[in-house]
């Protein structure tokens, strides 16, 4: 009789134990949307065409359904056990596809490995394609 009780003890307090309190399992950094940095960001300024803005952030997650010089780049970012972090960053376009207005709702990292010249960088020149394949390019 002694020796059951012992038994169910035990059984009871390994499962217990099992219940950890302390976050032992390893949560990678789950990072979604458009990867932003400050430093490509701030290269963003009034004047730019939407090319020069799709090459240096890359296609918007979302472009606004009703006015479709308004575009919207979202990043979440969400480390290990941490509440997500999310920045919204806003370009607004006039008439004529050039950047009016950039809003940024908060400040991203910046990576320090990047050299920071403020120099507008522009989409290179599309190749003309040939129906014939063969001939002088």
């Amino acid at each position: 009789m002694h020796f059951k009780s012992v038994i169910v003890t035990l059984i009871i307090i390994f499962s217990l134990s099992a219940c950890s309190v302390n976050k032992v399992v390893y949560r990678i950094d789950v990072p979604q949307g458009n990867y932003l940095e400050g430093n490509t960001v701030a290269k963003v300024q009034a004047g730019m065409n939407k090319e020069q803005v799709q090459y240096l952030l890359g296609t918007p997650v979302l472009t606004d359904p009703f006015n479709n010089n308004t575009w919207y780049y979202v990043y979440l970012q969400q480390h290990a056990y941490d509440k997500p972090e999310q920045h919204t960053f806003v370009v607004q376009f006039d008439q004529n596809g050039i950047v009016t207005q950039t809003d940024l709702n908060a400040p991203l990292p910046t990576n320090d490995n990047v050299d920071e010249n403020n120099t507008i960088i522009t989409a290179p020149e599309p190749t003309k394609k040939r129906w014939w394949p063969f001939g002088k390019k």
